[in-house]
């Protein structure tokens, strides 16, 4: 069995001997937790204004089909421009945005909610490519895999911390306290990334970025040709895909807590038990993501085989997950089900995207990965909002959760089936990171 490279002294060693992933990292933890602590509020906002969990999803879908549209113009920008100085432009912007959002009171208002989202969501689709384009460009050899497994283990941490006390901060001091300090978070962001220093050679001999090139859609093309040129590179680009299946949560989870497992504790009301337990369930989601790589690195060591093995692990866990959700007869259960479901989930995410990393030429990385979050965004927003269609239609989340768990089968069997492009070329087997 191979030793694995993503623990804690290999977080620590990288961290402290590696400044410019220190300081994105930092960004990362600091800037996602204000991410997760205004979710619980926005959610909790909307169950409270409409009650409607058709309404939850269609916000949810406005923080992420934009990003299919918008991802063939970010791929371009982040393979034309300095992506440091993306991240930095991005993260001012969002801050605005969140800012803006504490002005939302009554269901009058909740448009202009929308559009905020929608806006906020634009700025994301540029800003992650850049991010994961970011790390092959500052970490090398196994430095890449800790660094990706410290990114989702981070996002995993910080989903957990920051929804667990979304809902408490929300509940205690306001919606209000929650969207300023998000939006602080964004600023902090930015201030960071911008003491970071490292060469950007994707720009190096490229012509600055004019507002026509937004609309030229030959590097798009490039991109496709690069891709499809290795199906292997392609089967990987869609294992996000599968993932996104998993996209009920964002309509379940809320469900599940404000009205199946609300935590009723001396002397709060019924919408402050509904935030605890929605802060709860979502706070488990984060737990699973956490564990899942660092348990599953303990077998695969940096053998990318094996991270190809994990990943229909990863799904095969997810489905479990899921439908022990379904069947859950109390929180503790609950918890459970949904901390097993997405340390699959994050199995897959992570593996996937070390894999990407290592063989996408820095000249495309930002189109890949552009094109790889479009492609999951697109599919959690279809199933995210067709949860949230049919729980307003009378279907149980307690059945909608077994669906979820039976349809992640699919994206199994066809990675199964994906995995003979490799067993077929061993002679062009890829090389270990």
């Amino acid at each position: 069995m191979s030793s694995s490279p993503v623990n804690l002294p290999a977080y620590w060693r990288l961290l402290r001997t590696n400044r410019n992933f220190r300081l994105l990292w930092i960004s990362q933890l600091v800037s996602e937790i204000g991410d997760w602590l205004y979710m619980v509020s926005i959610y909790s906002l909307l169950l409270e204004l409409t009650g409607s969990a058709k309404v939850v999803a269609f916000a949810f879908v406005l923080q992420v089909l934009p990003q299919c549209f918008a991802a063939p113009t970010a791929g371009v920008i982040n393979d034309r421009m300095s992506r440091k100085r993306i991240m930095i432009a991005t993260d001012w912007c969002r801050a605005a945005i969140v800012f803006a959002m504490m002005f939302v009171q009554t269901r009058e208002l909740l448009p202009i909610l929308y559009i905020l989202l929608f806006t906020e969501t634009i700025f994301w689709a540029l800003y992650e490519p850049a991010r994961s384009a970011v790390i092959p460009s500052i970490t090398s050899g196994v430095e890449q895999l800790v660094a990706n497994g410290l990114s989702s283990t981070t996002w995993s941490f910080t989903l957990a911390i920051g929804s667990a006390l979304g809902g408490v901060l929300a509940a205690v001091y306001g919606r209000n306290t929650v969207f300023v300090l998000n939006a602080l978070s964004f600023v902090f962001s930015a201030l960071v990334v911008r003491r970071m220093k490292f060469e950007e050679p994707h720009i190096a001999d490229l012509a600055p970025l004019r507002a026509r090139d937004l609309v030229d859609f030959s590097p798009i093309a490039e991109g496709v040709r690069y891709v499809s040129q290795d199906r292997r590179l392609l089967a990987t680009m869609f294992v996000k895909c599968g993932i996104g299946l998993m996209g009920t949560n964002w309509v379940l989870l809320p469900i599940f807590g404000q009205k199946i497992f609300p935590i009723s504790l001396g002397g709060l009301d019924p919408k402050s038990s509904g935030m605890l337990g929605m802060s709860l369930l979502m706070g488990c989601r984060g737990i699973g993501a956490l564990i899942g790589p660092l348990a599953a690195s303990i077998f695969t060591g940096v053998d990318e085989r094996k991270f190809r093995t994990g990943i229909l692990c990863g799904f095969l866990i997810g489905a479990t997950g899921y439908m022990c959700l379904g069947l859950s007869p109390s929180l503790p259960w609950a918890c459970a089900a949904i901390v097993l479901a997405h340390s699959g989930g994050a199995i897959g995410w992570v593996f996937s995207t070390t894999l990407l990393q290592i063989h996408t030429s820095d000249k495309f990385r930002g189109r890949v990965f552009s094109a790889e979050f479009a492609f999951s965004m697109f599919t959690l927003s279809i199933v995210s909002y067709s949860a949230g269609v049919l729980a307003d239609q009378g279907v149980p989340v307690r059945t909608l959760a077994l669906y979820t768990g039976a349809i992640i089968l699919i994206p199994a069997c066809l990675w199964a089936i994906a995995l003979r492009l490799w067993r077929d070329a061993p002679h062009e087997s890829p090389r270990q990171p």
